[in-house]
Formats: structure tokens, C-alpha cells, sequence
């Protein structure tokens, strides 16, 4: 089904616009607006104008959002005052060369920046600016019809053509079914018929641009009203969702405290399980967090789980298991003998073994043999699982309670706790103190297991290890538009896949009779770009039809007889 007898697919080139029925076949194929190559107008409504369509490109919000992503790197590389004040102020200590620049550029508060903002508000604007006239345009094109005919078939990219027996009207009755078959809209015309198929590619694009909208929106709502805290909590101990309780928090820009929602738990047991032999011995295998629940000021107390990556969802926040580690419990005496102390002081883990470090600290009640009132501070190395002596040093060999064994230094004087500065409550400082010496003159140092005693000298008191506690870390975070980022990344996602492998293409399809009384057919595709699938998709089409309208059977000469031989 050619010109003659068979199918075939050509290619040309793209319809010249100088014929404006074929300009009219290729238009509004698409939903991106015209570049300008200049300002439009006179003086500044035209250079105005100019800029908006420039803003408002596809193009420039590109480029906006490749400079916001250029923008949040020295978020990351540099401390962030609303992060962590401790870290920009060593930051600053550290890097004094650099502090002037840095807080002219204001690389401390970053995402509150005035550059930051300018980009994020520039892109937010850009995106708003290019979808909304793009959104009405692809609703005109859905509620439009399929162009007619140009009337050069065969200059469109994929063409074919052929002859058949059958009426023209039969051919374009054929032809319109089989393409609203194939899901095309089609539109009959005076001896054509028009279909196009492919919306879904437009509306995958704006759908993509929107949901970058959505995201936008949700990490600034997130951002300027997110809150998350870190607490410790000891075996036995409690905590309650107020902002006293928190070891640490950062609160976002426009964060109240009212919006803490109230509720409190109590942890009751901590385990933990790991691999006990083999390559993998040490290995963690599970963690899990008992807690007794109380929602609300006079909620109902009940037992809940929280597990690693299975955080506990209450009202809007989530509580997160982060960590876990031991607290070795030690009590003091004073020359006199009365405990003056007596507690379970939490030690950070170093390494997977959990080798901890810590420091005790006794701010009161205790005098010294001359009855002068001293502070006293321990700094402290404990491990879980002691090689042995003579077989290693103070580096646990096993992450769970096997050989525990606690390590202290003592000293005495002044801690600084009364100076209103912040100390860090895992680390001693020493300036103002004196260490206690053994009777070879060197610093006291003892190592105990539980239930052993460490004699300070001169009569000084004791330190006793009493046993261990549990403590684990908890996080508890409220994020207000993750949801909503979810949901636009989601979408985000589908749009895009719609918009790389949707098709916008239009068909037409057109019979004639020929002089000689037999119907011509000829069929035509025309895509958005230049789609290696469409001269496919039209012989598909066009092999459909042809089943339909076969290629026509040529006539057999008429031999004629010599009048010599007529009888």
C-alpha cells in the first residue's frame, strides 16, 4: 500500500510556516510561551515587561534553583547560629581571619539570609509566573479540537500513503474509529479526519512545576515552624515535652513554645541484643526502648515500644531512638564519713564497643579534713567489657556488660560552676583545681569494678562504685510540612516521568476519489519533537486501516481482437 500497492513511512522535514494551514497543524503542541529577544515597548514599562518574561522563563528558574542548591552549601560546611550557638562560636575562635567576612556574607544564619531569601522568594516567584499562564493555555488546548488538515500531507514528518477500493466516506468512517479506539481525539472535516493524542505530556510538565511550588512551600513552613530536641533519659527517669526538659533544642523561626504538644514518658526498660560470636561479634542486633505513655496533661499512662526507625508518633511529633549508653552509679563520703553524693552519671561511648567517658561532678556539701568547703570532680573511663589485667588497657572488648570496670582521677578545688558560663556536663575543667596525689607523689588513679572503693588521701572521703544504669537518647521532632514535601516529590516525580515519555502528537487522515474513480488515502503524523516512535506508530495505524480499506486491485487490460480475425 504505497502510491501504488504498498504501506510506507516517509520523513520529511518540518512544514514550512509560510503555509499557514501546516503552521497551524504545529502549533499549540506545546505550552511554553515565546522568547523575547528584547525589551518590548519603550522606557521602563518595556523593560519592565521584558524582565517579568525573563523571571518568568523556564530557563531562569533553572537557574534559580541551581543557585539555591548552590546556596545551601555553606549551610552545611559552616555552623549555623539557630544549629548549634557552641559550634559558631568555636567556629569563630578557630577561623579569626575569616569571621569578618564570613558575617558580611552572613554564612552564620544562612537560610535566613538576605541572599538566601532573595533566590528562594526570585524562584518562588518564577515558578508561579510560568505556570499560571501556561496552566490556562493547556486548559484552552483541552477544551479546543484538532487542527485540520494542512493541505500538503507529505510534508509532514511521517506520511504514507495509498489506493483502495472503498468510498472515501467508508475510509474516513474507518479511520476515526480506529483512532478513538486508540484513545485519540479525533475531529472529522471535509474529507479529513484529525486526531491527537499525548495531553497527559503537557499536563505532567505543569503537574512537575507545581509540585517544585508544593516543596517550596513545605520547607519554609517547615522551617519557620519546625522544633527538635535531644533529651537523655535514664533508666526509672522521665521526661516531659516542655522546653526546661530539653538537653538541647532548635526551634524554628516562627516556633512557640505553646506549640509543644503536651505529653510525657517514662522510661522503663532499655535492651539491647548483640551478635555474640563469629566475624560479627559486637554486631548490634536490636534496640528497644520500653516506655510508659501519658498524653495530654491527665492522659491514660500506657506501655508503648520505640524501636530504631519505628519512632513513636504522638499528636504531630515523633520520638526517635537515637542512642543508648551506661551510667556507672557512684557515691561519696566526706572525712566524716556521711554520703554527701550519690547518683548515675551518664558516660558518653567513644567507639562501638561502647568504651564511655564522663566526669563526676560534686558541687555540695563537701569539706575537706579542716572543715573548708571544696568542690570535687572525677574524670571517668568505663567499659563494659574489661580485656583483664595485664591484657589490654581501659578499651572495652564487647558492648555489653561482661567485665565492667570504671577508671577515676580525683581532683579538688573549684569546678567554675558558679562563673555563669555553660559547661560541657561530660567534661571536667581542671584550671581552678588540684588533683589529689598518691603516696608516691602521682596523680590518684584507680580502677574498680562494682561494689569497690577508691580512699581519697589525707583522710579526704571515699568514692565507692555502686553498680550501673541504663540511659538512652531520644529525639523528638515536629516538622509541619513534611507531609506536604513528600506528597510534592511524589508528583514531582510522576510529572516528570509524564513529560520524558508522553507523546504529544497529532494524526490526519485524508481520502479523495482520484480522477480514475478509486479512493486515495493519505495519513500524516506530526509530533512535538522529533520521536523516533512516530513514523512506527503511524504504519501501526496505517497497517490498521489498510485492513479496513485494502489497497486497491488494478484493472486488468482489455485485450482487443484484429477485425481480420472477428467473425
Amino acid at each position: 500500500m504505497s502510491t501504488t500497492d504498498k504501506a510506507s513511512t516517509e520523513t520529511s522535514p518540518e512544514p514550512s510556516p509560510a503555509d499557514p494551514a501546516e503552521a497551524a497543524a504545529g502549533s499549540q503542541l506545546s505550552t511554553a510561551p515565546v522568547e523575547d529577544s528584547g525589551p518590548v515597548g519603550i522606557g521602563v514599562i518595556g523593560w519592565a515587561r521584558w524582565f517579568w518574561r525573563q523571571l518568568t522563563s523556564m530557563r531562569v528558574a533553572l537557574i534559580l534553583l541551581f543557585l539555591l542548591s548552590l546556596g545551601a552549601i555553606p549551610g552545611s560546611l559552616v555552623p549555623q547560629t539557630n544549629v548549634d550557638a557552641l559550634k559558631v562560636a568555636q567556629w569563630k575562635k578557630d577561623h579569626p581571619s575569616f569571621v569578618g567576612v564570613a558575617e558580611a556574607l552572613q554564612l552564620f544564619d544562612v537560610y535566613s539570609s538576605v541572599w538566601f531569601s532573595a533566590i528562594y522568594l526570585l524562584l518562588f516567584v518564577s515558578l508561579i509566573g510560568c505556570i499560571v499562564p501556561r496552566s490556562w493555555q493547556f486548559v484552552g488546548q483541552l477544551r479546543g479540537r484538532p487542527p485540520a488538515a494542512p493541505k500538503r500531507l507529505d510534508r509532514l514528518p511521517a506520511h504514507t500513503t495509498w489506493r483502495t477500493d472503498s468510498t472515501p466516506d467508508e475510509v474516513l468512517s474507518y479511520a476515526r474509529t480506529m483512532l478513538a479506539g486508540k484513545r485519540f481525539r479525533t475531529e472529522a472535516g471535509s474529507g479529513t479526519v484529525a486526531a491527537e493524542k499525548g495531553y497527559l505530556r503537557e499536563a505532567g510538565n505543569l503537574v512537575f512545576h507545581v509540585a517544585l511550588i508544593v516543596m517550596l512551600v513545605a520547607f519554609a513552613w517547615g522551617q519557620y515552624f519546625k522544633s527538635e530536641g535531644g533529651k537523655l533519659v535514664l533508666r526509672g527517669s522521665g521526661f516531659s515535652n516542655t522546653l526546661t526538659q530539653y538537653d538541647d533544642f532548635k526551634p524554628g523561626t516562627l516556633f512557640h513554645p505553646d506549640d509543644l504538644p503536651p505529653f510525657s514518658f517514662t522510661l522503663d526498660r532499655f535492651d539491647a541484643t548483640y551478635e555474640m560470636s563469629g566475624p560479627q561479634r559486637g554486631t548490634p542486633r536490636d534496640f528497644k526502648a520500653y516506655v510508659t505513655l501519658s498524653e495530654g496533661a491527665h492522659g491514660t499512662p500506657q506501655k508503648r515500644e520505640i524501636q530504631v526507625n519505628k519512632p513513636l508518633e504522638i499528636d504531630g511529633s515523633k520520638v526517635y531512638l537515637l542512642g543508648h549508653g551506661y551510667a556507672p552509679i557512684i557515691s561519696v563520703t566526706d572525712s566524716t564519713g556521711k554520703v554527701i553524693y550519690k547518683d548515675a552519671v551518664p558516660v558518653l561511648p567513644q567507639d562501638g564497643n561502647l568504651t564511655s567517658t564522663g566526669a563526676v561532678k560534686v558541687t555540695d556539701g563537701y569539706k575537706d579534713k579542716d572543715g573548708k568547703s571544696e568542690q570535687l570532680g572525677f574524670t571517668a573511663v568505663f567499659v563494659p567489657t574489661f580485656a583483664g589485667e595485664g591484657k589490654g588497657t581501659m578499651f572495652s572488648q564487647f558492648p555489653a556488660l561482661l567485665n565492667p570496670q570504671l577508671m577515676l582521677n580525683a581532683w579538688h578545688g573549684s569546678l567554675g560552676v558558679d562563673s555563669g558560663l555553660p559547661q560541657n556536663v561530660y567534661r571536667l575543667e581542671t584550671s581552678k583545681m588540684e588533683m589529689f596525689k598518691d603516696e608516691a607523689g602521682q596523680q590518684l588513679i584507680k580502677r574498680m569494678a562494682p561494689g569497690e572503693t577508691m580512699t581519697l588521701p589525707n583522710s579526704a572521703g571515699t568514692v565507692k562504685f555502686e553498680g550501673i544504669e541504663r540511659w538512652a537518647t531520644f529525639s523528638v521532632t515536629q516538622q509541619p510540612g513534611s507531609g506536604l514535601a513528600l506528597t510534592g516529590a511524589i508528583a514531582a516525580i510522576a510529572g516528570l516521568a509524564g513529560s520524558l515519555f508522553i507523546q504529544r502528537r497529532r494524526i490526519w487522515v485524508r481520502a479523495v476519489a482520484g480522477k480514475d474513480g478509486v479512493t486515495v488515502v493519505e495519513m500524516a503524523g506530526l509530533g512535538r519533537s522529533e520521536s523516533a516512535k512516530l513514523p512506527e506508530e503511524l504504519a501501526e495505524l496505517a497497517a490498521t486501516l489498510h485492513e479496513q480499506a485494502p489497497t486497491a486491485t488494478p484493472a486488468e487490460p482489455v485485450e482487443e481482437t484484429p477485425e481480420g480475425e472477428r467473425g
